[in-house]
């Protein structure tokens, strides 16, 4: 589908000449954080802008949601939960003494069975993980909804009663987490990575081995692994059992910032403008996606296309292949943050001076944009009205 279709094709401009830090989306909203300490929630279908989130005191640097609940963090060195629907920030957890780097929402999950058949499940409630510049984790309970409302009598929050655990032993910033069930993985800027049984706070791995900072890890639960991507341009896999290394990737010449593991296929990005598609279980490169002229920032794949964003291109390529299919956007000064479901690519780009999102809508029905207008860029406003076209109005 994605191959071969003209997508309906709609942008605007978000957060004027800011650098669009963090972008999540599904069928009903696109939710983006910027440098500006704001966040934008926005109308898939339309572009329309619904809320804006304010209450951060520095730029965003990562955000996750679950339902109606989002979970931002920033440079103030807080973590905030906000209620969307009623653009409200509900909760504020302060204790990080620097920029909050990393966020992510663990839910629970069936890790095994209880000698009675019942499911054993874990964590047992829903929590947030933050990864901070201040070297240190905290694991936080997440509110759930009708939870009263909850701000720190001070800048110090040592008495939160949302706080499970504060995770010490890296020597520099945080600068990745993935976590799944009982098992959290975290790559530093001391260049280790650490691996912490959740439900204790306990660390029971430091994987030595990188020579300079780690950027990203992933979690290989089916194999009780994880993966690792660093400045010295590495990729590595670990045992969770022993904290051994397993493997050893080489091919990229320079800095591995993105890896993302999904149906059996790992891909890696890098610095060197390159992805690289591996077999996580032995470590053999299958494709090298070259195509890029500078550094990958963004790409998502989801074991059958890779979608990927460089400074002046989005690209499509077939994993299964390594051929490259399409370009999807061209002509761009930048691309920060590239996202794709089953229908829609959401992108956040730079053109010229000026920040916007572009969406990529290949399952739209074709009763709802005339057909010679499909894959034609139309800009919309704030209220999801074509820009365009009021300007075609006036000049009649």
């Amino acid at each position: 589908m994605w191959k071969n279709t003209k997508p309906t094709h709609i942008a605007f401009q978000a957060h004027n000449r800011h650098v669009l830090t963090c972008l999540q989306f599904d069928a009903d909203k696109i939710i983006v954080g910027s440098d500006n300490a704001k966040i934008s929630v926005y109308d898939t279908k339309t572009g329309a802008l619904r809320a804006t989130l304010e209450g951060h005191e520095g730029g965003i640097w990562g955000l996750e949601y679950h339902g109606n609940t989002l979970v931002s963090v920033s440079t103030d060195r807080s973590v905030r939960v906000w209620d969307i629907a009623k653009a409200k920030c509900t909760h504020v957890f302060k204790g990080h003494t620097s920029t909050v780097r990393t966020v992510q929402l663990l839910l629970p999950v069936q890790i095994g069975q209880h000698p009675d058949g019942t499911p054993v499940m874990m964590p047992e409630q829903p929590l947030i993980i933050s990864g901070s510049r201040d070297s240190t984790m905290r694991v936080w309970k997440l509110p759930q909804p009708g939870d009263e409302e909850y701000f720190p009598p001070a800048q110090s929050d040592e008495e939160c009663p949302y706080l499970i655990h504060v995770l010490a032993g890296h020597q520099h910033s945080v600068r990745a987490t993935a976590a799944h069930g009982d098992t959290l993985v975290s790559g530093s800027y001391d260049s280790t990575v650490r691996v912490w049984k959740v439900s204790t706070g306990e660390s029971l791995h430091r994987l030595e081995g990188h020579r300079y900072k780690v950027y990203n890890v992933s979690l290989d639960h089916e194999r009780n692994r994880c993966i690792s991507g660093s400045m010295d341009n590495m990729v590595k896999i670990w045992s969770l059992d022993t904290g051994a290394l397993l493997h050893n990737l080489e091919g990229h010449s320079s800095l591995v910032g993105l890896l993302d593991l999904k149906d059996d296929l790992l891909v890696s990005a890098a610095a060197d403008s390159m992805l690289k598609v591996w077999n996580p279980a032995n470590g053999h490169c299958q494709h090298t996606l070259s195509g890029h002229t500078s550094a990958v920032t963004s790409f998502q794949h989801d074991g059958q296309k890779v979608i990927s964003g460089s400074d002046g291109e989005v690209k499509l390529w077939d994993i299964q292949t390594g051929v490259f299919e399409r370009d999807l956007l061209t002509n761009l000064s930048g691309v920060w943050q590239v996202q794709f479901d089953a229908q829609r690519c959401v992108a956040a780009v730079q053109r010229g001076n000026l920040s916007y999102i572009e969406i990529l809508d290949f399952g739209a029905s074709p009763d709802s944009i005339p057909t010679g207008r499909l894959g034609e860029r139309i800009l919309v406003d704030e209220l999801g009205h074509e820009i365009e076209s009021r300007k075609r109005q006036r000049q009649k």
